[in-house]
């Protein structure tokens, strides 16, 4: 799949912006997949101010989110039924080589999972990017968010686990 070519801004212009929700109502996205995965439904959405996940039980946001600090956890975790939930984040900062570089790969894997993933670039910059891949992971799924911020060269990186317990 290629990447969806954005037309409206994106909100969220430093990875210090972005905060960590669980059970938000959907936002207005820009971009929308339905798809399932190990007998799930999951809905990819690609915000303005970044994404939100909805897999079985969970409704994940990595948004910049009016009225909600900024800052992103290393880690969290949270029962909901039957189901154990894992994230994880990190914010990585890169040369400008680099950076265009993990950008490049970024858009590559995104290519690679056409049917399982979702992304969009934002205009101004080519390396400005939301991406998102969704998997199955052993009794469950597992899917996988980066968020690119060219002006900074930051790349945040997220990774979440949803298994059958």
């Amino acid at each position: 799949m290629s990447g969806i070519r954005l037309t409206a801004p994106y909100l969220d212009t430093d990875a210090d912006q972005l905060s960590f929700t669980l059970g938000r109502p959907a936002r207005e996205a820009l971009a929308v997949r339905d798809l399932t995965v190990g007998g799930l439904d999951v809905q990819l959405r690609l915000l303005g101010a970044s994404h939100q996940v909805f897999a079985g039980p969970v409704r994940e946001t990595v948004a910049c989110l009016p009225g909600v600090e900024g800052g992103l956890p290393d880690s969290a975790q949270q029962e909901f039924g039957d189901w154990s939930y894992h994230f994880s984040a990190r914010v990585e900062h890169f040369t400008a080589a680099r950076f265009s570089e993990q950008v490049a790969l970024i858009r590559s894997r995104s290519d690679a999972s056409p049917e399982t993933g979702l992304y969009g670039a934002f205009p101004g910059s080519a390396e400005a990017v939301t991406a998102l891949t969704v998997e199955r992971h052993g009794d469950g799924l597992g899917w996988r968010t980066w968020h690119t911020y060219p002006q900074s060269r930051q790349i945040v990186a997220t990774h979440t686990r949803l298994e059958a317990r």
